[in-house]
This record gives structure tokens, C-alpha cells and sequence, in this order.
């Protein structure tokens, strides 16, 4: 990597300042995704355990193998952004952007199925509102079921999405050889998140 200088924003003492404060950011909205995630969680608790029984029926209409399949892309995509972070700590440009690359392939892997078992329940009618179809007993139930798996999984799509613009911003400005030894904060910081979602 080239010799980058890390540029100080005026707000700061020095840069070892603006290091931490870019980190608390970071962790303080993190903690904000916890709490944002956390309530959807609590909120498909509560109805579970009021609904056990349809929401154990509903659960039968998921695919098992691509869920599995989708949660070791997500694992695998976690250790490449790892060895992109450490390729950046260690000044390897050419090593950075081939993992980023790689943690992005994984991550457009991981919409494809997910986007995949959105098509198989669109064709199941299993979408909540006006055409869900449910032949099996509890319909009112599983439709509170599907609500909560279309938010939630909807709302992760979204957010790997937007890792994957994050990670398209680190290749270009990886390319254009922005980091260095001493200053590659923003690949450590996008890590942060890409391991959260």
C-alpha cells in the first residue's frame, strides 16, 4: 500500500482522537441495531409463544436446507471481511480488495437465495395481506408468523445491501490507495458492521 497520510478532522486533537471517536460512533450505532433488531425479536417472541402451535405450523413452509445453506455464506462472508480488515492492518492492498470482493460475491449469494425463498413463498401465497393463502388451520396466526418473517428478513436484506455499498466504497477507495498502515479505520469500521448484519 502507498504511504497515505491520515488526514485530521479539525474537531480533533490528533488522530489517535479521531480513531476512538470513529469507533464509539460506530459502537453506539450498533448498540441502536441491537435495540432496533432486539424489539422485532421480543415483538415474534410474544406472539410465539400466544400462537405456538400455528406459528410451529407456519415454520414447517420454510426451507431448512437454504436457510442452512444462507447461514454458512454469512459465516464464510464474516471471515472474509475478517481477512480483509487484517490485509489492511498489514498494508496488503492487493490482498484487501480481493477479500472484499470475495465478502461481496458472498453477500450477493446470500440475497440470491434469500430473494429465491421470497419468489417459492410469493408462489405459496404465504405473503401476508390480500392474496395469502393458507389451507392449513391457524390462517389468522400464520399470516402474523409470515409478517414477521418478510419484516425481518426483509430488513437484514436491507441492511446487507448496504454493506455491500459500503464494501463497493472500500474497493474503490482501496483501488485508488486511500489506506494504509497507519490509516485504514473505515475497513475496520465497515467490518463492524458486516459482522453485525
Amino acid at each position: 500500500m502507498s504511504k497515505v497520510e491520515t488526514v485530521r478532522s479539525h474537531q480533533f486533537d490528533d488522530t489517535a482522537q479521531q480513531h476512538d471517536a470513529s469507533w464509539t460512533g460506530m459502537w453506539v450505532f450498533l448498540a441502536t441495531e441491537v435495540m432496533f433488531f432486539g424489539g422485532m425479536f421480543m415483538g415474534y417472541i410474544l406472539y410465539r409463544s400466544d400462537y405456538s402451535a400455528a406459528f410451529a405450523s407456519a415454520s414447517n413452509h420454510l426451507d431448512v436446507l437454504l436457510g442452512s445453506i444462507n447461514t454458512a455464506v454469512l459465516i464464510c462472508s464474516s471471515f472474509t471481511m475478517a481477512l480483509a480488515v487484517y490485509s489492511a492492518q498489514a498494508g496488503k492492498r492487493r490482498a484487501l480488495v480481493s477479500f472484499l470482493l470475495l465478502t461481496m460475491l458472498l453477500g450477493v449469494v446470500f440475497l440470491g437465495i434469500k430473494f429465491s425463498e421470497y419468489y417459492f413463498k410469493f408462489e405459496e401465497h404465504l405473503v401476508p395481506g390480500s392474496s395469502f393463502v393458507y389451507e392449513e388451520r391457524f390462517a389468522r396466526p400464520a399470516e402474523i408468523f409470515f409478517s414477521f418473517y418478510f419484516v425481518m428478513t426483509g430488513m437484514h436484506a436491507l441492511h446487507m445491501i448496504i454493506g455491500i455499498g459500503l464494501l463497493t466504497y472500500l474497493v474503490i477507495k482501496s483501488l485508488r490507495g486511500r489506506f494504509s498502515l497507519s490509516y485504514h479505520t473505515p475497513v475496520e469500521l465497515i467490518g463492524l458492521y458486516w459482522h453485525f448484519v
